[in-house]
């Protein structure tokens, strides 16, 4: 993300004091909520659906993980670098490719 967009996400927070009710379980409720409204986009159709609602729900999702982020005091490059590490491991190409089976159910 640009670090203009972070900078305007912190000082949304900021100037409203809100930063009081950003703990990580708050944050990871508002997560977990946004996420919900965005599937709701797709709830009655997989492929009929009003894609600026959808942006809008996607953008909720990604403020909230920035919070949760600045919350926390995390760098969402090393963190996604580390998973993308465990994930590559546990769904090698040459097993994975094509399929969308469990990484324990690859063959």
């Amino acid at each position: 993300m640009r670090e203009e967009t972070i900078r305007r996400i912190r000082a949304f927070t900021e100037d409203r004091d809100w930063d009081q009710f950003h703990t990580p379980a708050n944050l990871a409720k508002s997560i977990s909520i946004e996420a919900n409204e965005l599937l709701e986009c797709f709830q009655w159709s997989d492929d009929v659906y009003d894609l600026e609602h959808v942006k809008e729900e996607l953008a909720d999702v990604v403020v909230y993980c920035q919070n949760m982020l600045d919350k926390l005091n995390l760098d969402v490059d090393e963190i996604v670098m580390k998973k993308m590490d465990k994930n590559e491991a546990k769904y090698p190409v040459e097993k994975a490719k094509g399929s969308a089976a469990k990484y324990d159910q690859l063959e």
